[in-house]
């Protein structure tokens, strides 16, 4: 196994490009797994540890640009208030020492449909910046992830940052695991509103082969939630929204959960994620 080390971004996008089976390693928490468990053999290493670019982060125009080296643990501490749902996602990542090394762009890289981060991701409209030597694209989150491990990055490209659009109402992050810290999500569920279009963005996660939303109960809550004043919603419109989130899901039997359950907890997590939205909204929480 060939290891390779560039220093600059420049020289990442080049090694990326004469070594297309070449995996990008930063945090390590998700490759090494499965490197010491011999499930993935790659015929060379790219350690991206040395280039600056990717732990930085900043405005872009109306996004903030979150390069895809920076830790969970920064996410936490300094963008809670600029990225609350992907904050909230990133608390619950595993343990300190995992959210000192891992990172979104990692999460992004696994592409495992139980990532936390993703979620918050594709409930904000978030974008995916990837990179090459031809050039740089943005994909919506949404259209990221294409199954499991699989994603629209090509071969000869890295991620480079996640574009995330400004908060402009409540946004929540939640999910269900066997047990409270050091577990993988059950399933996983992202509210986000946006009170400048009167809209809501939603995000279940580990309750399909990629990350979901769900359309039906985006334009119900939108129609339904009280923009104004951000009453209380009723608890057959609560019910009824969290019966739609359920309903887009695409959940399997495993060792974590039945599909049953899944829905079951997905509908309870959509319903609590609108009440506390709502608080939120009526305390003037962006």
């Amino acid at each position: 196994m060939d290891f390779l080390s560039p220093a600059t971004w420049e020289d990442a996008l080049a090694a990326k490009s004469g070594r297309p089976d070449a995996v990008p390693i930063m945090g390590g928490t998700d490759v090494m797994v499965e490197l010491n468990f011999d499930r993935r053999r790659p015929g060379a290493l790219l350690d991206l540890t040395r280039v600056d670019e990717l732990a930085q982060w900043g405005p872009q125009g109306p996004y903030l640009r979150l390069g895809a080296g920076v830790p969970y643990t920064e996410v936490v501490e300094r963008l809670a208030g600029r990225a609350p749902a992907l904050a909230q996602a990133a608390r619950s990542v595993a343990s300190p020492q995992i959210r000192n090394r891992g990172s979104v762009g990692g999460n992004l890289g696994s592409a495992s449909p139980a990532g936390d981060c993703h979620p918050p991701l594709v409930a904000c409209g978030a974008l995916v910046e990837l990179a090459s030597v031809r050039g740089v694209r943005h994909v919506p989150a949404a259209e990221f992830y294409l199954g499991p491990g699989r994603s629209a990055r090509a071969d000869d490209e890295l991620i480079s940052a996640v574009l995330l659009p400004a908060p402009s109402g409540p946004q929540q992050f939640s999910k269900i695991g066997t047990r409270n810290a050091m577990v993988i999500a059950v399933a996983s569920f992202s509210l986000v509103l946006d009170a400048t279009t009167r809209q809501a963005g939603t995000g279940i996660g580990s309750a399909g082969p990629r990350p979901l939303r769900s359309a039906p109960a985006e334009e119900f809550l939108a129609a339904e939630f009280d923009w104004d004043g951000a009453r209380t919603p009723s608890h057959a419109a609560a019910r009824r929204f969290g019966e739609l989130v359920a309903a887009a899901a695409e959940p399997i039997d495993d060792v974590r959960g039945s599909a049953a359950y899944r829905r079951h907890a997905l509908s309870v997590m959509a319903r609590r994620a609108w009440l506390w939205c709502a608080a939120a909204y009526r305390k003037g929480a962006p």
